[in-house]
C-alpha cells in the first residue's frame, strides 16, 4: 500500500517515489562497502574446497576490516569457528548441511517452485538476467545456486544484482530457519545476508511457515527446464523421490543422498 494518500494527484506521488529512491541510494563508499559484503558471502557459502580453506586468514582480515554492523558481527561469529575448523570437517559440515538436506539446499528457485516446470523457466529467467547484465556465470553450477546468486549481487549492485536476493527472500528465511534449528555455523552467513535485504513483512512470515510445514510444491513428471541450449543435463528435475545420479564428485567428498534436490559437482 503506497503511504501517499490516494487524494495526491498520481504525478505527484510518482515524483514523490523517485525523489524517495534517489535519497536512498548508496554513497560510492557504501556501494563498495555493501558489494565487499556480497563477495564475502558468496565466498563463505561455498563449498570449502583446499584453494578456499588456505584463503582463511585472509578472510578473517576482510571480516575483521569490515565496519560495524550486524553483517560484519555475524560474519565475525562465522569466521571464528571457520579458521579454528580442520579443514576436512569444515568439508563434511558443508556436505551433511547443505548437500543432503532438502530444508537447506542452495538451489534457491527450489523453494519457490519446487521441483515444476516453472522452477526450470525461473532458472531460464535468471541465466538470461545474467546475460542481459553482460555477466556470463561459468556454468560450473546452476544459476540459482545462493553463490552464484550473491557473486551477481555484488558485480551488478543494488538494483539489478540484488533483485533476484529479494526475490528469493522466502527461500533464504528458510535456508536460515534450517540452519538455526540445527545449530550451524552457517546460519550467521544467513543473518549477515538477511541483515542487508529489507525487513519481512507479515505474508513472507506465513509463505515461510507454510513451506517450514508443507515443503515446496511439487509436480510429478521429469523435466528438462532449459530446452535446447540450456545449462542443465536432461533428468535435472525427475519425480518428487526419484533417484538422480550426482555428477562425479572429488574423492573427499560424500556422496548426495538420493532424497534431496540435485546438487552439481563441486570444483
Amino acid at each position: 500500500m503506497s503511504p501517499l494518500p490516494a487524494t495526491v494527484p498520481a504525478i505527484i506521488r510518482t515524483r514523490v517515489r523517485a525523489a524517495v529512491r534517489r535519497r536512498a541510494l548508496p554513497s560510492p563508499r557504501e556501494a563498495e562497502h555493501r558489494a565487499l559484503l556480497l563477495r564475502l558471502l558468496s565466498l563463505l557459502m561455498q563449498y570449502p574446497d583446499a584453494e578456499l580453506t588456505a584463503e582463511r586468514p585472509r578472510l578473517a582480515s576482510a571480516v575483521a576490516g569490515l565496519p560495524p554492523s550486524r553483517a560484519a558481527s555475524e560474519l565475525g561469529a562465522f569466521m571464528d569457528w571457520f579458521t579454528a575448523q580442520d579443514s576436512d570437517a569444515a568439508a563434511r559440515h558443508y556436505v551433511e548441511t547443505f548437500d543432503l538436506r532438502r530444508r537447506s539446499s542452495l538451489y534457491l528457485t527450489y523453494y519457490l517452485h519446487g521441483d515444476t516446470r516453472r522452477r526450470g523457466m525461473a532458472l531460464l529467467t535468471l541465466a538470461r538476467r545474467y546475460r542481459a547484465a553482460g555477466w556470463d556465470a561459468d556454468g560450473a553450477e546452476l544459476p540459482d545456486h545462493l553463490p552464484v546468486v550473491l557473486e551477481f549481487a555484488a558485480l551488478a549492485g543494488p538494483g539489478t544484482g540484488e533483485a533476484p536476493l529479494r526475490l528469493h527472500r522466502r527461500g533464504l528465511e528458510l535456508i536460515h530457519h534450517a540452519l538455526a534449528e540445527a545449530r550451524s555455523p552457517y546460519r550467521h552467513v544467513l543473518s549477515a545476508l538477511l541483515s542487508l535485504l529489507p525487513p519481512a513483512s507479515g505474508a513472507d512470515r506465513a509463505a515461510v511457515a507454510k513451506l517450514v510445514a508443507e515443503g515446496p510444491p511439487g509436480e510429478e513428471v521429469g523435466l528438462d527446464p532449459y530446452g535446447e541450449g540450456g545449462f542443465a543435463p536432461p533428468g535435472t528435475f525427475a519425480p518428487p523421490g526419484a533417484f538422480v545420479p550426482p555428477l562425479p564428485a572429488p574423492p573427499t567428498r560424500v556422496a548426495p543422498a538420493a532424497d534431496g534436490p540435485h546438487q552439481e559437482g563441486r570444483r
